[in-house]
């Protein structure tokens, strides 16, 4: 075994970044689900739904771009931690004015706005400070740790589910402020230093005024992505990828509701079972590293294979529901943990800001298409089909993309990281 390897995951920081995310995910968890659910329940439209999804996804279609360029030359870190701080004031001022018994969907749908533009910036500072704190040779194992934590927030989903139908969404909206107050605390107490910055000055076009950088940091961005054409093969598949995830956003829940008595807790249900499945393909990876050679082709095969299940899921039984969620489960974090390490270890320190800015932007545009598509393709057609056929979109995607680019995304994938 290599000194590489010998190199513990558990730092210090490591540990805080990992505590401090469970706490986050944990509070949004429960009360997003819940805000959803008051959604359909005061407006019964799936269109009003996709509006309202869309008003969250909307922000990230540009904020990824800007925000990428700035990290590339300011603290990752205490831009985690400051929009910590904020989510936590945010939410605690809406529950106030919930339990005033004052709701506007207008206004409210202003505030998802808000909120998704400080998870669009957040979410591009994160994937780039995180690789920061993962010691060299660990870099499956920290992003199976990632994806188990994202997993184990949608326990809070039933729990979301019970306590709305109690108390409302006021309660659940102030314990998500505590929740990201605590996270903001334990952020600040991370002591990595961040190199990249002293080296980014270096590049700093003398005499340019901070917005000309901005925009030629943006452009670097997608010119970065553009001539690695392995990147660019990864981010067109996860655009394709998002505009499908987009569309079951839409259609899934709202189609639940609409079938079955007490739908949102059979969607609970079968959506369980998906968790579960990452859950468990989790912590497979974490303690047996997949074999760099074939890492590429299990990606491959992964892509196409669930793209499949989630098209079709809808049309069986709740077992067989159960069991298409659950190889889905698996199936998803093994896609997560391939495609996250192999490019967060790949792409330098210095780029990975705008890498993420540009990719998040991609990803973001592509969901948008899917929410707005999906909303008004249910004016005429059965969920379902929609569901499938956008299903269908993401499995072509993986062949032309990944498969047509295998030459230059095999090498990403399959390199010692």
């Amino acid at each position: 075994m290599s000194e590489t390897s010998k190199k513990p995951l558990w730092t210090r920081d490591f540990t805080i970044i990992t505590l401090g995310s469970v706490v986050s995910m944990l509070g949004n968890a429960m009360s997003g689900f819940a805000m959803s659910l008051m959604v359909l329940d005061i407006s019964g439209s799936t269109l009003l739904y996709s509006i309202y999804i869309a008003m969250f996804t909307l922000p990230q279609l540009f904020m990824p771009l800007i925000s990428g360029a700035l990290l590339d030359r300011f603290s990752r870190k205490k831009t985690i931690y400051t929009l910590d701080f904020l989510s936590a004031l945010l939410y605690v001022l809406m529950a106030a004015v919930l339990s005033a018994g004052w709701f506007s969907f207008p206004v409210f749908a202003f505030y998802c706005f808000i909120l998704g533009s400080i998870e669009s910036m957040y979410m591009v500072a994160y994937e780039s400070f995180y690789p920061l704190l993962i010691s060299e040779g660990n870099y499956q194992k920290a992003y199976s740790i990632a994806s188990v934590l994202e997993t184990l927030s949608a326990v809070m989903v039933p729990v979301s589910t019970f306590l709305y139908g109690m108390i409302g969404l006021a309660p659940l909206l102030m314990v998500n402020g505590i929740c990201f107050f605590i996270a903001a605390v334990m952020e600040t107490q991370i002591r990595t230093e961040e190199h990249y910055i002293e080296e980014q000055r270096g590049t700093q076009l003398e005499g340019h005024h901070p917005v000309r950088q901005v925009v030629t940091d943006m452009k670097e961005g997608f010119l970065y992505l553009a001539a690695e054409k392995g990147l660019l093969a990864i981010a067109a598949y996860f655009a394709f990828s998002a505009v499908c995830g987009g569309v079951s956003s839409v259609i899934v829940l709202p189609y639940f509701k609409s079938t079955f008595e007490n739908g949102e807790y059979w969607f609970m249900f079968v959506m369980a079972f998906s968790v579960i499945g990452r859950a468990i393909g989790g912590m497979i990876h974490y303690r047996l590293s997949i074999p760099a050679r074939y890492r590429y082709i299990i990606a491959l095969t992964v892509y196409v294979t669930i793209s499949v299940f989630e098209g079709i899921y809808l049309f069986f039984s709740f077992k067989v529901m159960m069991l298409l969620c659950f190889l889905v489960g698996i199936g998803g974090v093994t896609s997560y943990t391939i495609r996250i390490s192999a490019t967060q270890s790949y792409v330098p320190d210095g780029k990975k800001g705008r890498f993420n800015g540009a990719f998040n932007m991609l990803s973001t545009v592509g969901a948008l298409v899917g929410e707005f598509a999906a909303g008004l393709m249910t004016v005429v057609l059965p969920e379902r089909i929609i569901l499938l056929a956008a299903m269908l979109l993401c499995a072509v995607a993986a062949v032309v993309f990944i498969g047509g680019g295998r030459r230059y995304v095999e090498v990403i994938y399959n390199r010692n990281q």
